[in-house]
């Protein structure tokens, strides 16, 4: 399989589905991919006849276990095109005029748990925790985080969750999840593909102006804090990545510096 194969697209009246398609490998995301991933949501986003977006992936055991690790191993260059291209994919789908929904499976990793953040809808298939996951393993494996990884749980979950998602690295099943109100829909793993269709074609029988507008209205109250966030980011990175690494007095000074740069 190449990596055209990899990420497929397909158009079914007013649905746009974009299918991440390489469950042999647990439907990670090399660079390729993330920007076929960009590309159809800026083509699905521009379409007329598209007013809602279907992202979903193959297999039964994972939704997504991230970003390809293996490809940026010694590669500071490819590591960086992760982070810039996760991260257009991330805002894109946060700020784009057009519902998100997200299918999911199974187990959720890293990158794909921030896709799944960044969607405005989620519908889980009904599975136990140990068949279908979120985790945020980034200290514990010192990947910075990145491309959303506070924001969107922040966003999505709340503070506490936030942190604890972070700094415990556990995993969150459907039932933690579905004690917060976090799916929109939860079906069984049987009946997930059709019923989020059947889900996607309620939300598209909405007066056009009426979809929109609702999420462009919602991101305009917080577009300059989601474009801040993400750039907080990236300056925190650059500093945690870079070699010579800073004493306690000078990490105090950047944090205060950080205060001030983003009130």
């Amino acid at each position: 399989m190449n990596n055209q194969e990899f990420i497929l697209y397909e158009q079914k009246g007013r649905i746009a589905k974009i299918t991440i398609n390489r469950p042999d490998k647990a439907n990670a995301c090399n660079i390729s991919m993330l920007k076929s991933i960009y590309q159809y949501l800026i083509n699905a986003d521009d379409d007329e006849k598209v007013k809602c977006i279907l992202i979903k992936s193959t297999g039964q055991r994972f939704f997504s276990a991230g970003y390809d690790t293996k490809e940026i191993l010694g590669a500071p260059e490819k590591a960086t095109q992760i982070i810039e291209w996760g991260r257009r994919i991330n805002e894109t789908i946060v700020l784009m005029k057009k519902p998100v929904i997200t299918q999911i499976q199974g187990i959720a990793i890293g990158f794909g748990v921030m896709v799944i953040l960044a969607s405005d809808l989620r519908v889980f298939a009904d599975r136990p925790v140990d068949e279908l996951y979120m985790r945020l393993p980034e200290l514990e494996i010192s990947a910075f985080p990145q491309t959303g990884a506070t924001l969107l749980p922040l966003l999505g979950l709340g503070l506490n969750y936030a942190k604890n998602m972070l700094f415990t690295a556990d995993k969150f099943g459907v039932e933690d999840l579905k004690n917060i109100n976090f799916p929109a829909k939860i079906f069984p793993l049987d009946q997930l593909e059709s019923e989020t269709l059947n889900f996607a074609k309620k939300i598209i029988k909405y007066q056009t102006e009426f979809i929109f507008f609702t999420k462009t209205m919602l991101r305009i109250m917080n577009k300059a804090y989601i474009k801040s966030c993400f750039d907080l980011e990236d300056e925190c990175g650059k500093v945690a990545y870079n070699p010579k690494k800073k004493t306690m007095r000078e990490l105090d000074d950047f944090i205060k510096s950080l205060n001030e740069k983003y009130p």
